[in-house]
């Protein structure tokens, strides 16, 4: 079943409880024996599965400990480079430094100049 932002807070809180007990269950965890692996009280857990609120550390906490810590990257992927980082490079790697932007005086002697002294 998706998730959807139809769902009220209450039927998403119930979704992610009842997978979260499919997860211990699948893995023939108990739930005092999953609250100590991830470092939580029991009624922690059972409150989670129970799709009541809880701390979103306990939450990481009961992933790390059910190996599922992962899931988390597909939650929140890391941003993208927006349109114009995406011009500015265009797919290719940059060819040379740019240097410092301050103005630097031209190689050689000569201070340069437009040419209309000559």
């Amino acid at each position: 079943m998706a998730f959807s932002n139809q769902w009220t807070d209450d039927a998403v809180l119930a979704e992610i409880g009842e997978r979260m007990s499919r997860a211990r269950l699948s893995r023939d965890l108990t739930q005092a024996a999953l609250a100590r692996s991830a470092g939580v009280s029991k009624r922690t857990v059972e409150r989670i599965e129970a799709g009541e609120s809880a701390q979103l550390t306990s939450f990481i906490r009961l992933l790390r400990a059910l190996d599922l810590l992962e899931g988390l990257e597909s939650l929140l992927p890391p941003p993208r480079p927006g349109p114009i980082e995406l011009l500015r490079h265009q797919g290719r790697a940059a060819q040379r430094a740019s240097g410092s932007r301050g103005g630097s005086a031209p190689r050689g002697d000569e201070p340069w100049s437009w040419g209309e002294d000559a």
